[in-house]
Protein backbone atom coordinates (compact mmCIF):
# COMPACT_ATOMS: atom_id res chain seq x y z
CA UNK A 1 0.00 0.00 0.00
CA UNK A 2 0.95 3.44 -0.27
CA UNK A 3 1.73 4.20 3.23
CA UNK A 4 4.71 1.93 2.95
CA UNK A 5 5.93 3.52 -0.15
CA UNK A 6 5.01 1.05 -1.85
CA UNK A 7 4.45 1.66 -6.16
CA UNK A 8 2.93 0.06 -9.04
CA UNK A 9 4.77 -1.84 -11.54
CA UNK A 10 5.84 0.60 -14.18
CA UNK A 11 6.10 -1.98 -16.96
CA UNK A 12 4.37 -5.38 -18.44
CA UNK A 13 8.04 -7.22 -17.51
CA UNK A 14 6.74 -6.58 -13.85
CA UNK A 15 3.46 -6.88 -13.87
CA UNK A 16 2.37 -9.43 -11.08
CA UNK A 17 0.29 -11.80 -13.09
CA UNK A 18 3.54 -11.55 -15.78
CA UNK A 19 2.86 -11.76 -19.16
CA UNK A 20 -0.23 -11.24 -21.21
CA UNK A 21 -3.68 -10.03 -20.47
CA UNK A 22 -5.03 -9.84 -16.64
CA UNK A 23 -7.75 -12.20 -16.15
CA UNK A 24 -11.17 -11.01 -13.73
CA UNK A 25 -9.19 -12.18 -10.79
CA UNK A 26 -6.44 -10.14 -11.61
CA UNK A 27 -8.29 -6.94 -12.37
CA UNK A 28 -10.44 -7.51 -9.31
CA UNK A 29 -7.51 -7.98 -6.92
CA UNK A 30 -5.92 -4.58 -8.39
CA UNK A 31 -8.74 -2.48 -7.85
CA UNK A 32 -9.62 -3.65 -4.76
CA UNK A 33 -5.84 -3.28 -3.27
CA UNK A 34 -6.30 0.40 -5.13
CA UNK A 35 -9.44 1.13 -3.39
CA UNK A 36 -8.10 -0.05 -0.47
CA UNK A 37 -5.51 2.18 -0.49
CA UNK A 38 -7.86 5.45 -1.24
CA UNK A 39 -10.09 4.69 1.01
CA UNK A 40 -7.66 4.55 4.11
CA UNK A 41 -6.26 7.70 2.27
CA UNK A 42 -9.91 8.93 2.68
CA UNK A 43 -10.17 8.38 6.40
CA UNK A 44 -6.77 10.32 7.58
CA UNK A 45 -8.51 13.99 7.81
CA UNK A 46 -11.46 12.20 9.82
CA UNK A 47 -9.43 10.72 12.56
CA UNK A 48 -8.78 14.21 14.28
CA UNK A 49 -12.00 15.21 14.19
CA UNK A 50 -13.44 11.85 15.72
CA UNK A 51 -10.39 10.64 17.99
CA UNK A 52 -11.91 12.14 21.21
CA UNK A 53 -16.18 11.97 20.77
CA UNK A 54 -16.52 9.11 18.22
CA UNK A 55 -13.08 7.23 18.40
CA UNK A 56 -15.60 4.01 18.07
CA UNK A 57 -16.18 4.87 14.61
CA UNK A 58 -12.11 5.06 14.21
CA UNK A 59 -11.92 1.35 14.92
CA UNK A 60 -15.04 0.51 12.97
CA UNK A 61 -13.76 2.24 9.61
CA UNK A 62 -10.19 1.26 10.08
CA UNK A 63 -9.14 0.07 13.19
CA UNK A 64 -7.23 3.11 14.27
CA UNK A 65 -4.77 2.83 16.99
CA UNK A 66 -5.50 6.12 18.37
CA UNK A 67 -9.36 5.12 18.16
CA UNK A 68 -8.19 1.87 20.10
CA UNK A 69 -6.54 4.04 22.60
CA UNK A 70 -9.44 6.50 23.56
CA UNK A 71 -11.47 3.78 23.49
CA UNK A 72 -9.39 1.91 26.21
CA UNK A 73 -8.87 5.44 28.24
CA UNK A 74 -12.54 5.88 28.18
CA UNK A 75 -13.81 2.39 29.21
CA UNK A 76 -11.12 3.06 32.53
CA UNK A 77 -13.27 6.23 32.83
CA UNK A 78 -16.41 4.53 33.08
CA UNK A 79 -17.86 6.51 29.54
CA UNK A 80 -17.47 3.47 27.61
CA UNK A 81 -17.58 -0.22 27.70
CA UNK A 82 -14.41 -2.44 27.68
CA UNK A 83 -15.86 -5.24 25.39
CA UNK A 84 -16.99 -2.69 22.81
CA UNK A 85 -13.64 -1.06 22.98
CA UNK A 86 -12.29 -4.20 21.95
CA UNK A 87 -14.38 -6.09 19.46
CA UNK A 88 -15.00 -3.26 17.68
CA UNK A 89 -11.61 -2.87 16.19
CA UNK A 90 -11.43 -6.42 14.58
CA UNK A 91 -13.55 -5.46 11.57
CA UNK A 92 -11.81 -2.36 10.47
CA UNK A 93 -8.41 -4.48 11.52
CA UNK A 94 -9.21 -7.40 9.40
CA UNK A 95 -11.03 -5.13 6.33
CA UNK A 96 -8.52 -5.72 3.49
CA UNK A 97 -6.25 -8.36 4.59
CA UNK A 98 -7.90 -11.11 2.67
CA UNK A 99 -7.65 -9.14 -0.54
CA UNK A 100 -3.43 -9.14 0.34
CA UNK A 101 -3.99 -13.21 1.22
CA UNK A 102 -5.56 -13.89 -2.20
CA UNK A 103 -3.02 -11.42 -3.99
CA UNK A 104 -0.22 -13.67 -3.06
CA UNK A 105 -2.37 -17.00 -3.57
CA UNK A 106 -2.91 -16.02 -7.26
CA UNK A 107 0.43 -13.72 -7.64
CA UNK A 108 2.95 -15.69 -5.82
CA UNK A 109 6.41 -13.79 -5.24
CA UNK A 110 4.84 -11.30 -7.99
CA UNK A 111 2.59 -9.86 -5.02
CA UNK A 112 5.42 -9.55 -2.89
CA UNK A 113 7.90 -7.70 -4.65
CA UNK A 114 4.52 -5.42 -6.21
CA UNK A 115 3.77 -4.38 -2.49
CA UNK A 116 7.62 -3.50 -1.71
CA UNK A 117 7.54 -1.96 -5.14
CA UNK A 118 10.52 0.83 -5.57
CA UNK A 119 11.04 1.27 -1.97
CA UNK A 120 14.91 2.12 -1.23
CA UNK A 121 14.69 -0.74 1.79
CA UNK A 122 12.66 -3.38 -0.77
CA UNK A 123 16.20 -5.70 -0.63
CA UNK A 124 15.80 -5.64 3.01
CA UNK A 125 11.85 -5.90 3.18
CA UNK A 126 12.28 -9.17 1.27
CA UNK A 127 14.84 -10.67 3.24
CA UNK A 128 13.36 -10.08 6.97
CA UNK A 129 10.26 -11.46 5.79
CA UNK A 130 11.76 -14.54 3.94
CA UNK A 131 13.71 -15.04 7.56
CA UNK A 132 9.79 -14.45 9.28
CA UNK A 133 8.43 -17.09 7.23
CA UNK A 134 11.17 -19.42 7.65
CA UNK A 135 11.44 -18.83 11.40
CA UNK A 136 7.56 -18.57 12.85
CA UNK A 137 5.79 -20.20 9.86
CA UNK A 138 1.96 -19.74 10.37
CA UNK A 139 2.13 -18.09 13.55
CA UNK A 140 3.76 -15.32 11.42
CA UNK A 141 0.57 -14.24 10.69
CA UNK A 142 -0.51 -14.19 14.53
CA UNK A 143 2.54 -11.88 15.62
CA UNK A 144 2.39 -9.62 12.01
CA UNK A 145 1.52 -6.67 13.92
CA UNK A 146 4.54 -6.51 16.14
CA UNK A 147 6.86 -7.89 13.20
CA UNK A 148 9.55 -4.98 11.65
CA UNK A 149 8.16 -5.54 8.08
CA UNK A 150 4.56 -4.53 6.35
CA UNK A 151 2.06 -7.09 7.67
CA UNK A 152 0.35 -6.62 4.28
CA UNK A 153 3.73 -8.99 3.28
CA UNK A 154 2.86 -10.98 5.89
CA UNK A 155 -0.29 -11.74 4.57
CA UNK A 156 0.48 -12.29 0.77
CA UNK A 157 3.22 -14.57 1.84
CA UNK A 158 0.47 -16.77 3.70
CA UNK A 159 -1.47 -16.86 0.42
CA UNK A 160 2.08 -17.16 -1.72
CA UNK A 161 2.57 -20.16 0.73
CA UNK A 162 -1.20 -21.84 0.05
CA UNK A 163 -2.39 -21.19 3.33
CA UNK A 164 -5.97 -22.16 3.13
CA UNK A 165 -8.47 -18.73 3.57
CA UNK A 166 -10.08 -20.35 6.41
CA UNK A 167 -7.36 -20.88 8.48
CA UNK A 168 -5.49 -17.52 7.32
CA UNK A 169 -8.86 -15.59 8.44
CA UNK A 170 -8.39 -17.38 11.89
CA UNK A 171 -4.69 -16.23 12.35
CA UNK A 172 -5.28 -13.22 11.69
CA UNK A 173 -8.65 -12.75 13.80
CA UNK A 174 -5.75 -14.31 16.87
CA UNK A 175 -3.30 -11.85 16.26
CA UNK A 176 -5.99 -8.85 15.66
CA UNK A 177 -7.39 -9.39 18.66
CA UNK A 178 -4.02 -9.50 20.62
CA UNK A 179 -2.86 -6.10 18.97
CA UNK A 180 -5.98 -4.40 20.14
CA UNK A 181 -5.99 -5.88 23.19
CA UNK A 182 -2.46 -4.09 23.53
CA UNK A 183 -3.90 -0.74 22.38
CA UNK A 184 -7.12 -0.89 24.46
CA UNK A 185 -5.01 -2.48 27.44
CA UNK A 186 -2.71 0.59 26.94
CA UNK A 187 -5.81 3.29 26.99
CA UNK A 188 -7.05 2.03 29.28
CA UNK A 189 -4.03 2.17 31.54
CA UNK A 190 -3.22 5.92 30.98
CA UNK A 191 -7.00 6.61 31.12
CA UNK A 192 -8.56 10.60 31.96
CA UNK A 193 -4.69 11.87 30.31
CA UNK A 194 -5.57 9.94 27.17
CA UNK A 195 -9.22 11.41 27.19
CA UNK A 196 -7.26 14.74 27.56
CA UNK A 197 -4.85 14.05 24.86
CA UNK A 198 -7.75 13.07 22.40
CA UNK A 199 -9.50 16.21 23.13
CA UNK A 200 -7.03 18.34 22.54
CA UNK A 201 -6.44 16.67 19.09
CA UNK A 202 -9.81 16.84 17.87
CA UNK A 203 -10.48 20.82 19.11
CA UNK A 204 -7.05 21.29 16.74
CA UNK A 205 -8.44 19.31 13.96
CA UNK A 206 -8.57 21.25 10.83
CA UNK A 207 -5.11 22.25 11.91
CA UNK A 208 -4.38 18.41 11.94
CA UNK A 209 -6.06 17.51 9.35
CA UNK A 210 -3.85 19.81 7.15
CA UNK A 211 -0.48 18.94 8.46
CA UNK A 212 -1.48 15.28 7.96
CA UNK A 213 -2.55 15.95 4.05
CA UNK A 214 0.71 17.73 3.51
CA UNK A 215 2.76 15.01 5.13
CA UNK A 216 1.01 12.47 2.46
CA UNK A 217 1.31 14.76 -0.32
CA UNK A 218 5.51 15.26 0.53
CA UNK A 219 5.67 11.40 1.09
CA UNK A 220 4.19 10.66 -2.40
CA UNK A 221 6.28 13.57 -3.89
CA UNK A 222 9.44 11.77 -2.23
CA UNK A 223 8.17 8.63 -3.66
CA UNK A 224 8.22 9.43 -7.23
CA UNK A 225 11.98 11.36 -7.01
CA UNK A 226 13.28 7.95 -5.63
CA UNK A 227 11.48 6.12 -9.00
CA UNK A 228 14.18 5.61 -11.72
CA UNK A 229 13.46 7.16 -15.11
CA UNK A 230 11.35 4.46 -17.59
Amino acid sequence: MSEDGAAAPRNSAQLPWGEGKPERPDLFIMGAITLSGLYLLILIPLTPALVADHPVWLELLKGSMSGMITMGAKARIGDASLVVAVLAAIPGLMLFDWIYWWAGRRWGRNAIELFVGNHPKAAVRIARLEKIIHRFGWLAIVIAYFQPVPNILIYAAAGWTRMRLRTFLLLDLIGSLLWVALCVGLGYAIGQRAVDVAKGVSRYALYVTIALIAVVVFRQWLVARRRPAV
